[in-house]
């Protein structure tokens, strides 16, 4: 009891939406599992609602088609992302540090998952689109690179354009030529100085120098 003799007032729980939450979130998981397992053209809705014990029809009720899947598992992909380069742009020593930091978070989570690289970067399915709610993490990821660009005086949006493609094609260079290996993605510290050299503008020279 409180004051006055009211009872506390206690929210109550939506048990039903808590359960539908926790079957779709199994559901990916499965999803995920079976991406994993064959690749990510090859996901069947047989095949996933026999591994959460239910009939394929039955995933209607929690997604509305098999490229709302995709679409739910292209933006948990992303806000994975997403909270990983916070934690890169939050930890560096300076504006540089960050950068580099940022770079090798980016690379790193496109290496350790090649299905969802796939998924996230490459657009490889047909005609799956992702929606605005499932895309806004990436654009978040995008304002990350342009902020840290910003911070080292590179402002130019071509420049940022470089940026990505150059970080791109090193990722899947890797991806596509050596899956697991380290050849390419050693090269991207290298890769970061020749941009940095090209992009950042040259310090201003001191009053009195030539």
């Amino acid at each position: 009891m409180v004051a006055g003799g009211r009872a506390a007032s206690i929210p109550r729980r939506d048990r039903r939406a808590e359960r539908r939450e926790a079957t779709r979130a199994e559901i990916l998981v499965a999803a995920w599992g079976l991406v994993h397992e064959r690749g990510l053209a090859e996901l069947s809705l047989r095949d996933l609602g026999e591994r959460v014990g239910m009939r394929a029809q039955s995933l209607y009720s929690y997604f509305e088609s098999k490229h709302a899947i995709y679409d739910a598992m292209f933006e948990e992909g992303n806000r994975e992302l997403l909270r990983r380069m916070e934690a890169a742009r939050d930890s560096g020593a300076d504006a540089e540090d960050r950068f580099r930091r940022a770079a090798s978070t980016m690379i790193d989570f496109a290496l350790e998952d090649p299905e969802r690289s796939q998924l996230l970067f490459l657009r490889s399915l047909p005609g799956f689109q992702p929606s605005p709610a499932a895309y806004e993490p990436a654009v978040q990821v995008l304002q990350i690179a342009r902020d840290g660009l910003a911070e080292l005086g590179v402002t130019r949006p071509e420049l940022l354009d470089l940026w990505t493609a150059s970080v791109s094609g090193l990722t899947q260079q890797q991806l596509a030529d050596e899956p697991g290996g380290h050849r390419w993605r050693k090269l991207l510290d290298d890769l970061i100085d020749m941009y940095l050299a090209f992009a950042r503008p040259p310090a201003p020279r001191k009053r009195g120098t030539r």
